[in-house]
């Protein structure tokens, strides 16, 4: 059986969590890797989405699909993304 190493998959250069993302900035959803992966895709989450990130706070604030929505650090931190290329 194989294991995925999914922040290798990335690539070292692209690796980031939407919790490291900077506010104002576009991002495409690589992978979502974590205990509340079902929740996130419940709220519209997923692979290949992309998100603005509007704010970051106690809980982090973005716009997907049209929507704005908060979600918690903790998921936030399970949501792999990558920056949109120009």
């Amino acid at each position: 059986m194989m294991h995925h190493d999914f922040e290798r998959d990335l690539g070292a250069d692209s690796a980031m969590t939407l919790n490291q993302a900077g506010v104002g900035c576009d991002v495409q959803i690589r992978v979502l890797s974590g205990p509340g992966c079902e929740r996130l895709r419940d709220l519209g989450f997923c692979e290949q989405m992309q998100v603005r990130k509007l704010a970051h706070g106690r809980n982090l604030i973005c716009s997907i699909c049209g929507t704005k929505m908060a979600i918690s650090r903790d998921l936030a931190e399970q949501v792999f993304v990558e920056p949109v290329s120009v």
